[in-house]
């Protein structure tokens, strides 16, 4: 998939013009973009409109229009595009409740390394978290962790060919034995992965 280039992004004054249909645009799309995890973890898988939109969004609110703080904007969302073996996702532990919330960061410890997709009846992949920078330490996990699952030959090829996709946690303090993808979910996530030659 095509990383992001400054040619891809409004100007400040374009994108106030342009935000109200492009959200619109943005969030339909992510409807099917998404797996809930139980009660309180949530899968967004990333793509290249989701990230423009995270751009501009963050372009916006700090109000930044000078090329090199476009261009670090850039560099940081365009390692998040998949790049056609893999899915990437952010994953977002989700307490309402500030108490809860703290208690289970504490909890959950090592979360982001027990995700896991399977692909048919294939074994299952385990996500490679946060390439970018550690967000936990050895006394609690972060709310917000960036996901990749690399998606050997055998899984690119069965989910070309339609298999079933299903995502689960493998962790005592949380465990989830396998949330099938819908339909939809997985044509989308399809459209991450380049074709297989034939």
């Amino acid at each position: 998939m095509q990383k992001l280039t400054r040619s891809d992004l409004w100007s400040l004054e374009q994108y106030a013009e342009q935000r109200a249909d492009f959200r619109r645009k943005v969030l339909a799309h992510k409807t099917h973009r998404q797996v809930a995890l139980g009660e309180h973890v949530r899968l967004y898988f990333e793509d290249r409109l989701t990230l423009q939109y995270q751009i501009q969004e963050m372009l916006r609110i700090e109000r930044v229009f000078e090329p090199a703080g476009i261009q670090e904007e850039l560099d940081t969302y365009n390692s998040l595009i998949p790049d056609g073996s893999n899915w990437k996702a952010t994953l977002m532990i989700e307490y309402e409740d500030s108490e809860q919330r703290k208690a289970a960061l504490e909890r959950l410890v090592g979360l982001e390394h027990r995700v896991w997709v399977r692909i048919g009846s294939g074994e299952p992949i385990y996500a490679i978290a946060d390439e970018d920078l550690d967000r936990a330490t050895a006394d609690k996990t972060s709310a917000v962790h960036f996901l990749r699952f690399e998606l050997p030959e055998a899984a690119l090829a069965g989910v070309h060919q339609g298999a079933d996709v299903s995502v689960g946690i493998e962790l005592p303090a949380y465990r989830i034995a396998g949330v099938e993808m819908a339909p939809e979910v997985i044509a989308s996530l399809r459209a991450d992965l380049d074709p297989i030659e034939s």
